[in-house]
């Protein structure tokens, strides 16, 4: 028996975030046994039109489902748990996680309509957890969300430390502060494998303190002269912390604004993660009641998210803010890539309206939740693995992460550049890259999930670029003739009173194509339709150099 348990081999298997920014999602694997790290999504590239979320793929998982033994969430970002609810749908498995993550989790599985049937467990960084043949323990580390874990996780072949999202920082309260010393004590017993966040790898240096970030808001609200209005991420508990301390000691009212601004609050109380003093926090209902320079608004919209409150400010369809030439507004937080046009936008209609906009380009107004290249080689210094995997990043991070690696003394065979789908495979002799299994990602938009593929988003392209030319035409069954049309119509293609005769030649086109087509013809309809759209492509490639979708409505009555 002794003898097969040594023959099983630990298998790590990413299904997603190496190879992009988001997305993340690990499998850990030993005999009967497996277990989730973190199910992630990731917004939308540019091409995916009309897609809301992305998320992995779950075929490995569906396959093995009888294996599934949890999923264990390191912290309560949305690119480590947005894709739970979709999971948690095909594998009813128990869900692990600290007390502000399960809290956070439990408000979106509610939206969900699955929270009555989810078993949510809640986890500390004083206790064990046993998974099949896995036992993990946790370690707290500092993130831009408070209760962050990285894990610890011992196997039949070795230990493995997964440090989860992380940085280095000395200057925030206790139960935030990164336990380096736990880190360092798994470093004195033996790290078999580090898998370490590589998101920040191209910074050189370290993550700029809190500290410095709280001395600039407060410079910045002690100044201004009217609101003060703060966008940044909901869940960023450490950060709201410090805008209220910053409104306390200025004798400013603070203001919630935003749902999910609200919900994470509501749940930081609930837990005692926030210090909010009384009589200080007012309902955005109260605003008028007080002089504007005693009000501090935080709000949601620092992506530039159309329907956040900070969009709605921003063109003049809140129902309680309208900006004037008085207030401030602060972008605390980083700019996703991708989001760009949509945050200089905003920037943009704040500043016609008269407001003073700050952010990061300008000023030191947030600090990223990701170790900078300083704080990654102290965690490989401590831990001191074997093996090396760098973790959480696009391909380039990854590699920059592996170099890094190399630099502080890990041997380059003994780094392991992993990709989504790639097994890493460990036994008693080390570790190796295998074989790939099936992974990938899953488009969800609105109420579909995985039901827009590639010749959907192509189609989605080319209406985009191109536009729409519909065709409508009715025969007579019996003798042929048009008794209809034909009609054409255009949508997202020319505007029809410049191009009026286009569309008029066009017509001669399809006429054309019916008097070579007699009615004696079998399945007349169908040889029309097709010879249209080659026709009609052809003319409009050569007249107009376009190449809009063609839809023949031929009918026959």
């Amino acid at each position: 028996m002794e003898m097969q348990k040594q023959d099983k081999k630990l298998r790590i298997i990413p299904l997603g975030g190496l190879g992009e920014i988001g997305l993340n999602m690990m499998v850990f694997e030993y005999g009967d046994a497996l277990f989730i790290v973190d199910a992630g999504l990731m917004f939308p590239e540019d091409y995916m039109l009309g897609v809301d979320i992305v998320i992995p793929g779950f075929d490995y998982l569906k396959q093995n489902k009888s294996k599934v033994a949890g999923i264990v969430l390191t912290h309560a970002h949305e690119d480590h748990i947005g894709a739970l609810p979709y999971l948690l749908k095909e594998l009813n498995t128990p869900v692990f996680g600290t007390p502000f993550t399960i809290g956070v989790v439990q408000h979106k599985l509610e939206e969900h309509g699955i929270l009555t049937t989810s078993s949510l467990h809640e986890i500390s960084s004083d206790e064990k957890l046993r998974l099949g043949d896995f036992e993990l323990e946790f370690i707290r580390v500092s993130h831009s969300v408070v209760d962050g874990v990285g894990i610890a996780i011992r196997t039949p072949v070795g230990l493995i430390v997964h440090t989860g999202d992380f940085k280095i920082s000395h200057d925030l309260t206790d139960s935030m502060i990164t336990d380096v010393n736990k880190f360092a004590r798994y470093g004195e017993e033996g790290v078999l494998a580090l898998l370490s966040d590589s998101t920040n790898v191209e910074r050189e240096g370290y993550t700029i303190s809190d500290k410095e970030i709280y001395e600039t808001l407060d410079k910045i609200v002690s100044k201004s002269k009217g609101r003060v209005i703060i966008a940044l991420f909901a869940s960023n508990i450490p950060r709201i912390q410090q805008v209220v301390r910053i409104a306390n000691r200025n004798g400013r009212k603070i203001v919630f604004n935003g749902r999910s601004i609200e919900v994470s609050v509501n749940i930081a109380k609930l837990l005692g993660y926030i210090d909010i003093p009384k009589g200080i926090e007012i309902d955005v209902n109260q605003v008028g009641n007080f002089p504007d320079d005693k009000i501090i608004i935080i709000t949601t919209g620092s992506q530039g998210e159309p329907m956040a409150a900070l969009a709605r400010m921003a063109s003049g369809i809140h129902k309680e803010v309208k900006i004037d030439k008085e207030d401030t507004v602060i972008f605390s937080s980083k700019f996703i890539p991708g989001n760009e046009k949509s945050i200089a936008n905003i920037i943009n209609k704040l500043f016609k309206l008269g407001a003073d906009v700050i952010y990061e380009k300008i000023s030191a107004v947030h600090v990223s939740g990701h170790a900078f290249q300083e704080e990654l080689k102290l965690m490989i210094n401590l831990v001191k693995p074997r093996f090396f995997i760098p973790i959480h990043g696009e391909y380039r991070h990854l590699i920059q992460h592996a170099h890094l690696a190399e630099q502080v003394g890990i041997l380059p065979e003994r780094v392991l550049l992993a990709e989504n789908g790639q097994i890493i495979e460990f036994d008693e002799q080390g570790g190796i890259i295998k074989e790939n299994v099936s992974t990938g990602r899953v488009l969800i938009d609105g109420k579909g999930i995985g039901d827009v593929g590639r010749s959907v988003l192509r189609q989605r392209r080319i209406l985009s670029e191109d536009g729409l030319v519909i065709v409508n035409m009715a025969f007579d069954e019996e003798t042929g003739i048009i008794v209809y049309g034909p009609e054409i119509v255009s949508q997202g293609f020319v505007f029809e009173t410049e191009s009026g005769h286009l569309l008029e030649d066009a017509k001669c086109v399809v006429l054309e194509i019916v008097e070579d087509i007699g009615p004696e013809v079998e399945d007349r309809a169908e040889i029309i339709r097709t010879k249209l759209r080659t026709a009609l492509k052809q003319y409009f490639s050569f007249t107009i150099k376009r190449y809009p979708v063609i839809l023949p409505f031929i009918l026959e009555v």
